[in-house]
């Protein structure tokens, strides 16, 4: 159930963060209201998630895997296309991920 947890959790994150864009410094209501349910939503899934798996395993997913999808809907979406650099980088957050995943033994609680 964990992992279901830790899911919503970063797709409100990311929902929050995008919607944190749109709302242009908190000056469209609609864009700031998902933007703080959004994160609400996130950090009360986030606390679930820390029932079952080790929390900076849950952190380290979180946002790592969070960075890269708001990377790509900020490349589609707002046109804001990263550098080579940024793109290894996210690379690099992708593979620890999938490190933490298959090699750690510390990815429960």
């Amino acid at each position: 159930m964990g992992w279901v947890y830790l899911t919503i959790a970063i797709l409100s994150e990311v929902t929050g963060t995008i919607a944190l864009k749109a709302s242009d410094g908190f000056s469209h209501p609609l864009a700031s209201s998902i933007c703080v349910i959004g994160y609400c939503v996130s950090f009360y899934f986030l606390s679930l998630v820390l029932k079952y798996v080790a929390v900076g395993v849950a952190y380290a997913i979180w946002s790592g895997v969070g960075i890269v999808l708001i990377a790509a809907v900020g490349a589609l979406w707002f046109r804001q296309i990263p550098d080579l650099a940024a793109l290894l980088g996210m690379g690099l957050i992708i593979i620890g991920v999938i490190v933490i995943q298959l090699f750690s033994a510390s990815h429960t609680a």
